[in-house]
């Protein structure tokens, strides 16, 4: 594992958890020792079963202290020292130690008593416990250690390894040196078992720290997408001879498009949709800041191109290379009957006429915003409208939108259900052409951000003739900004 991962708290937590499991292990079985010697006691009476007894019972407080002084270490989430945990397996190894070479029986022979001894197992059983240490270098070093113990108490028995070497030492000195290996292998062994052991923690620990990133994101992402769909109108604006309605679904959590309607101080509307490339938090973010620009750039003194020429040298100046938007205002003149329209590379807008039901493409006036510093966009058109008529502000995510055979559904289907449903609420229209769209992409994914706006013209006396053409704008009229309408 590298130091960070050994070092963090999920790993600090689930190695004392992993010791705690451990000791727990060595208590029972120092228990279980103790119960067998009691046993014993009781069949044989032997004083020297109950010196074994004794030091089993307090090897089994002793651990139980220590158990207790992890999990307080546990609580506070702090660690116990490597030094600690190698003074611990120094400790362990030596009451094995000393239960081989002080209280073995005395009624076997001095070069049995280091073989024939039942303290012998303690080593093994706390060499493989010691996995659970989670520390390969622990685990070698308390089998070095046992087996210094162990020698050292056959020492004591009178074994020598000198004698080994010559053809006068006796078979059980020879089996001496192989339980000291086996004790010695058995602790690199351990080692080796801890070192997977720490494999496949690391990538549970990875794993689960993917998950909570992943997990934070998603919150994240949910948080950015309320505050996004905040910032869209919650109802419709209200001017008389229009019914104007918007609708938003982002390819991600968030997304890159955005509508909006503001009332103006002279009574109009003015209504913008924008597409700022890509989909997701950045182009999110994007959005809402072009948002802000146009809110606060629209006045009713100003022509529409020059103040879309405003929000282009803001906006610009927040993107980096590659990044613009397509953005498209529509001002609403209840007055006229009509509808002035500029557009920065948004398109194709849609105009349908209901007395010939032929429905017409309003190309753009200017190049997409924070491509250029200057925009050098034409006079914006004026809509003369009549009642049925309406204009369709819709990103390309309808148009690009293709089925499994790669085929997009494009202008011509846009327009075929416009004139359709041209007699229902906006509302209704825009519903029935993602509906279309559904139905035409066959289940392929949303591959970018859905925004429409639908303005309509419907029956009023506006004191103009109900005709409809397009014009030039009359850029004396002024504009004034005010907050968005209600």
């Amino acid at each position: 594992m590298t130091k960070s991962e050994f070092n963090s708290p999920a790993f600090r937590k689930a190695r004392l958890e992993s010791e705690q499991r451990r000791l727990l292990g060595v208590i029972l079985f120092a228990l279980a020792f103790a119960v067998i010697v009691v046993v014993r006691i009781l069949l044989m009476g032997s004083r020297m079963s109950r010196l074994s007894l004794l030091v089993l019972l307090l090897f089994a407080a002793y651990e139980f202290w220590v158990y207790r002084r992890v999990g307080r270490a546990l609580a506070r989430g702090a660690d116990l020292p490597r030094p600690w945990r190698y003074g611990n397996t120094v400790l362990e190894s030596a009451v094995a130690g000393f239960g081989v070479a002080f209280l073995a029986n005395p009624q076997i022979s001095p070069d049995y008593r280091a073989l024939a001894n039942p303290w012998v197992p303690l080593f093994f059983v706390l060499l493989l416990l010691s996995t659970l240490h989670l520390d390969p270098l622990v685990c070698r070093v308390a089998g070095v250690v046992s087996t210094i113990s162990y020698l050292a108490a056959a020492y004591h028995h009178g074994w020598r390894f000198i004698a080994v070497l010559t053809s006068e030492a006796a078979v059980t000195q020879s089996w001496v040196c192989y339980y000291a290996a086996a004790i010695l292998v058995t602790g690199f062994l351990a080692g080796a078992v801890s070192t997977e052991i720490l494999e496949y923690m690391e990538a549970a620990l990875r794993e689960a720290e993917t998950e909570r990133q992943l997990q934070q994101v998603q919150h994240d992402l949910q948080i950015a997408r309320s505050i996004q769909r905040s910032l869209l109108p919650r109802v419709r604006p209200q001017i008389p001879g229009f019914e104007i309605a918007g609708w938003n679904c982002s390819a991600d959590d968030t997304g890159g498009d955005f509508f909006d309607w503001k009332s103006l101080e002279d009574g109009r509307i003015v209504v913008t949709l924008a597409d700022v490339t890509g989909h997701g938090i950045g182009p999110a973010l994007l959005a809402a800041i072009c948002r802000a620009y146009s809110r606060a750039s629209f006045n009713s003194r100003d022509p529409l191109p020059s103040i879309l020429q405003r929000i282009n040298e803001s906006f610009g100046e927040d993107l980096s290379d590659g990044r613009f938007a397509t953005f498209v205002a529509a001002v609403c003149n209840q007055e006229r009957g009509e509808v002035e329209l500029i557009s920065a590379g948004q398109g194709p807008l849609l105009l349908f006429s209901a007395h010939d039901g032929e429905v017409r493409e309003i190309t753009a006036q200017a190049i997409p915003l924070g491509i250029m510093p200057k925009l050098n966009a034409s006079a914006s058109a004026v809509l003369k409208m009549s009642p049925g008529d309406m204009v369709l502000l819709i990103t390309d995510g309808f148009f690009e939108w293709a089925n499994p055979v790669e085929e997009q559904f494009g202008t011509e289907r846009v327009a075929a259900v416009a004139r359709r449903v041209r007699h229902l609420p906006p509302e209704e229209i825009i519903a029935e052409l993602y509906q279309e769209v559904l139905k035409f992409s066959q289940g392929t994914p949303q591959q970018d951000d859905l925004t429409a706006v639908v303005i309509k013209r419907v029956a009023a006396d506006v004191g103009q003739p109900a005709t409809h053409s397009i014009a030039k704008a009359d850029h004396d009229r002024p504009f004034l900004a005010t907050e968005q309408s209600d």
